[in-house]
Protein backbone atom coordinates (compact mmCIF):
# COMPACT_ATOMS: atom_id res chain seq x y z
CA UNK A 1 0.00 0.00 0.00
CA UNK A 2 1.36 3.41 -0.97
CA UNK A 3 1.63 6.38 1.38
CA UNK A 4 -1.26 8.27 -0.26
CA UNK A 5 -3.56 5.25 0.04
CA UNK A 6 -2.70 4.89 3.74
CA UNK A 7 -3.52 8.55 4.28
CA UNK A 8 -6.90 8.26 2.51
CA UNK A 9 -7.82 5.12 4.49
CA UNK A 10 -6.70 6.70 7.77
CA UNK A 11 -8.76 9.82 7.04
CA UNK A 12 -11.84 7.71 6.27
CA UNK A 13 -11.27 5.73 9.47
CA UNK A 14 -11.02 8.90 11.57
CA UNK A 15 -14.18 10.34 10.01
CA UNK A 16 -16.10 7.12 10.63
CA UNK A 17 -14.90 6.94 14.22
CA UNK A 18 -15.86 10.58 14.76
CA UNK A 19 -19.35 9.92 13.34
CA UNK A 20 -19.88 6.89 15.57
CA UNK A 21 -18.73 8.75 18.70
CA UNK A 22 -20.88 11.76 17.83
CA UNK A 23 -23.98 9.58 17.40
CA UNK A 24 -23.32 7.77 20.67
CA UNK A 25 -22.91 11.05 22.55
CA UNK A 26 -25.97 12.75 21.03
CA UNK A 27 -28.70 13.25 23.59
CA UNK A 28 -32.07 13.64 21.93
CA UNK A 29 -34.05 16.58 23.24
CA UNK A 30 -37.62 15.92 24.34
CA UNK A 31 -39.94 16.22 21.32
CA UNK A 32 -36.97 16.46 18.93
CA UNK A 33 -38.33 13.78 16.62
CA UNK A 34 -41.98 14.52 17.33
CA UNK A 35 -44.10 16.33 14.73
CA UNK A 36 -45.70 19.30 16.51
CA UNK A 37 -48.58 19.89 14.06
CA UNK A 38 -51.86 18.03 13.79
CA UNK A 39 -55.47 18.48 12.66
CA UNK A 40 -58.70 17.77 14.50
CA UNK A 41 -60.81 18.13 11.34
CA UNK A 42 -63.19 15.36 10.29
CA UNK A 43 -62.04 13.70 7.08
CA UNK A 44 -64.83 15.19 4.92
CA UNK A 45 -63.97 18.74 6.06
CA UNK A 46 -60.26 18.13 5.47
CA UNK A 47 -60.92 16.87 1.92
CA UNK A 48 -63.22 19.79 1.02
CA UNK A 49 -60.84 22.33 2.55
CA UNK A 50 -57.83 20.86 0.77
CA UNK A 51 -59.71 21.18 -2.52
CA UNK A 52 -60.54 24.82 -1.70
CA UNK A 53 -56.92 25.45 -0.68
CA UNK A 54 -55.91 24.34 -4.17
CA UNK A 55 -58.78 26.09 -5.97
CA UNK A 56 -58.04 29.46 -4.38
CA UNK A 57 -54.24 28.92 -4.77
CA UNK A 58 -53.55 29.50 -1.08
CA UNK A 59 -50.35 27.46 -1.46
CA UNK A 60 -48.97 30.20 -3.68
CA UNK A 61 -48.28 32.16 -0.50
CA UNK A 62 -48.92 29.91 2.51
CA UNK A 63 -47.30 26.63 3.48
CA UNK A 64 -49.37 23.81 4.95
CA UNK A 65 -47.91 20.79 6.74
CA UNK A 66 -44.57 22.54 6.24
CA UNK A 67 -44.92 22.02 2.47
CA UNK A 68 -44.56 25.10 0.36
CA UNK A 69 -44.63 25.92 -3.29
CA UNK A 70 -41.01 25.95 -4.51
CA UNK A 71 -41.78 29.16 -6.38
CA UNK A 72 -43.21 30.80 -3.25
CA UNK A 73 -41.48 34.06 -2.45
CA UNK A 74 -44.16 35.76 -0.35
CA UNK A 75 -43.30 35.73 3.37
CA UNK A 76 -46.86 34.79 4.36
CA UNK A 77 -47.63 33.01 7.64
CA UNK A 78 -47.65 29.23 7.50
CA UNK A 79 -50.98 27.55 8.19
CA UNK A 80 -49.51 24.85 10.46
CA UNK A 81 -50.86 25.49 13.96
CA UNK A 82 -52.99 28.49 12.94
CA UNK A 83 -55.96 27.00 14.81
CA UNK A 84 -53.98 27.23 18.05
CA UNK A 85 -53.58 30.96 17.45
CA UNK A 86 -57.06 31.94 16.22
CA UNK A 87 -60.62 30.73 16.70
CA UNK A 88 -62.88 29.48 13.92
CA UNK A 89 -65.04 32.63 14.30
CA UNK A 90 -61.97 34.88 13.98
CA UNK A 91 -60.75 33.00 10.90
CA UNK A 92 -64.21 33.21 9.29
CA UNK A 93 -64.34 36.98 9.97
CA UNK A 94 -60.85 37.37 8.55
CA UNK A 95 -61.73 35.46 5.37
CA UNK A 96 -64.96 37.48 5.12
CA UNK A 97 -63.34 40.88 5.53
CA UNK A 98 -63.46 43.19 2.50
CA UNK A 99 -60.04 44.45 3.67
CA UNK A 100 -58.03 41.90 5.69
CA UNK A 101 -55.33 44.54 6.31
CA UNK A 102 -57.72 46.26 8.72
CA UNK A 103 -57.59 43.09 10.87
CA UNK A 104 -53.90 42.27 10.45
CA UNK A 105 -51.88 45.12 8.95
CA UNK A 106 -49.42 43.92 6.33
CA UNK A 107 -45.86 45.11 5.82
CA UNK A 108 -45.87 43.63 2.31
CA UNK A 109 -46.25 45.41 -1.00
CA UNK A 110 -49.88 45.66 -2.11
CA UNK A 111 -49.56 42.87 -4.70
CA UNK A 112 -48.35 40.43 -1.99
CA UNK A 113 -50.91 41.31 0.69
CA UNK A 114 -53.65 38.90 1.72
CA UNK A 115 -56.52 39.34 -0.76
CA UNK A 116 -60.11 39.63 0.34
CA UNK A 117 -62.16 36.47 0.06
CA UNK A 118 -65.41 38.24 0.97
CA UNK A 119 -66.79 37.32 -2.46
CA UNK A 120 -66.03 33.63 -1.92
CA UNK A 121 -69.23 31.66 -1.27
CA UNK A 122 -70.05 31.69 2.45
CA UNK A 123 -70.08 27.87 2.55
CA UNK A 124 -66.50 27.80 1.23
CA UNK A 125 -65.37 30.40 3.80
CA UNK A 126 -67.00 28.36 6.58
CA UNK A 127 -65.27 25.15 5.46
CA UNK A 128 -61.90 26.88 5.23
CA UNK A 129 -62.38 28.56 8.63
CA UNK A 130 -63.38 25.25 10.18
CA UNK A 131 -60.39 23.48 8.71
CA UNK A 132 -57.91 26.22 9.56
CA UNK A 133 -59.23 26.25 13.14
CA UNK A 134 -58.52 22.50 13.28
CA UNK A 135 -54.84 22.97 12.43
CA UNK A 136 -53.33 22.76 15.89
CA UNK A 137 -49.88 22.72 17.37
CA UNK A 138 -48.81 20.71 20.40
CA UNK A 139 -48.43 22.71 23.60
CA UNK A 140 -44.65 22.31 23.71
CA UNK A 141 -44.36 24.05 20.30
CA UNK A 142 -46.98 26.78 20.76
CA UNK A 143 -44.55 29.54 21.78
CA UNK A 144 -42.39 28.82 18.73
CA UNK A 145 -45.47 28.98 16.49
CA UNK A 146 -46.42 32.36 17.98
CA UNK A 147 -42.88 33.67 17.40
CA UNK A 148 -42.87 32.38 13.82
CA UNK A 149 -46.17 34.11 13.01
CA UNK A 150 -44.99 37.33 14.69
CA UNK A 151 -41.74 37.28 12.71
CA UNK A 152 -43.58 36.71 9.40
CA UNK A 153 -45.99 39.56 10.07
CA UNK A 154 -43.44 42.06 11.35
CA UNK A 155 -40.26 41.06 9.53
CA UNK A 156 -38.47 40.82 12.88
CA UNK A 157 -36.29 37.91 13.95
CA UNK A 158 -37.08 36.98 17.54
CA UNK A 159 -34.94 33.84 17.42
CA UNK A 160 -31.83 35.82 18.36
Amino acid sequence: MKGGEKFVLATIGVLLAFGVVRNLMHVEEPHESDIPFYSTAPQDVAIKATDLYRTYTCRGCHSLWSLKDVMQSVPAPMMDGIGSLHTEAWLFDYLSSPNPQLIIPSRLKKKYQMPSFASMPEADRRILASYLASLKVKDWYLEQTKKDEHDKLTGEDTSK
